[in-house]
Parts: structure tokens; C-alpha cells; sequence
């Protein structure tokens, strides 16, 4: 069942605080993953979420994700773009979920060690972003 994730209200001084000492996530890189790695905190994600506001917070399995959908002019851009994205997943070692159809790629990004959220699923949403800016194609 979805569930919106988009944050909403006012943070709180400490998130305000927190939000400014953490580098804008397109900018952080990933770090490696470990099962015993913390999963993102009720604290953390409003202030993440607020970083990344088109994404949505799915649950499935019992398994937090984030997703996004792409729509696209046609196949070619859509393929085009899943193939940026793949590459800038090998690039950081962490890899989503990629549909990929006529005129659309939706994209999920979490951690399947942990099975849940990590911040690097935060910064490589917040990439995926930045490629979508400049996607060809993009409606």
C-alpha cells in the first residue's frame, strides 16, 4: 500500500540544525552498507524527505523505499535515462529498482541489506534528480 512520504510541517530547531551540517545530498557520496547498518531514524527523515520533496515513501513487504516515476516523450528517452542512471549507480556502488517502459522509468531506491532506508538512498534519489534535470525527453 503507498504511502506519502512528502514532509510536511515546520522542523523543529534540532532538525533545522541538522539539516544545515549535513552536505546537500548531491553533493555526499555513498557510503558501504553493512546489515548491521542503521536504518534512516524517525528524526532523519522529514529533514532528508525535505531535501528530496517529489519522491514518495512506498512500503512493500513490510520495506520502506522511496520512489519516484519519470515520464518521458518515448521509449528512447526513457531508455536513455535509466541508462544515465545505471551509471551513476556503478559510479557509487548502490543500485535501485528501474522500471523502465514506453514513456515512463520509475525508480526505487532502498537498501536491501538492511532492508529499509539508508541515507545513501537519500543522496542517490537526490542524483537521480539531478540527471532528470537534464534528461532529453523529459515531459
Amino acid at each position: 500500500m503507498p504511502v506519502t512520504g512528502r514532509a510536511e510541517g515546520r522542523a523543529t530547531n534540532k532538525n533545522d540544525r541538522q539539516e544545515n551540517t549535513m552536505s546537500t545530498l548531491t553533493q555526499a557520496h555513498c557510503e558501504a552498507c553493512r546489515a548491521d547498518a542503521p536504518q534512516v531514524s524517525d528524526e532523519e527523515l522529514p529533514v532528508l524527505l525535505r531535501q528530496i520533496p517529489d519522491w514518495n515513501i512506498e512500503v512493500r513487504d513490510g520495506i520502506m523505499q522511496l520512489e519516484k516515476v519519470y515520464r518521458f516523450k518515448n521509449f528512447k528517452f526513457a531508455l536513455a535515462f535509466t541508462n544515465a542512471v545505471g551509471a551513476i549507480s556503478e559510479a557509487e556502488g548502490h543500485h535501485p529498482g528501474l522500471l523502465t517502459e514506453w514513456g515512463k522509468v520509475t525508480v526505487t531506491w532502498w537498501s536491501h541489506s538492511i532492508k529499509g532506508l539508508h541515507r545513501n538512498d537519500f543522496i542517490m534519489a537526490a542524483r537521480t534528480d539531478e540527471v532528470g534535470k537534464t534528461a532529453e525527453g523529459l515531459k
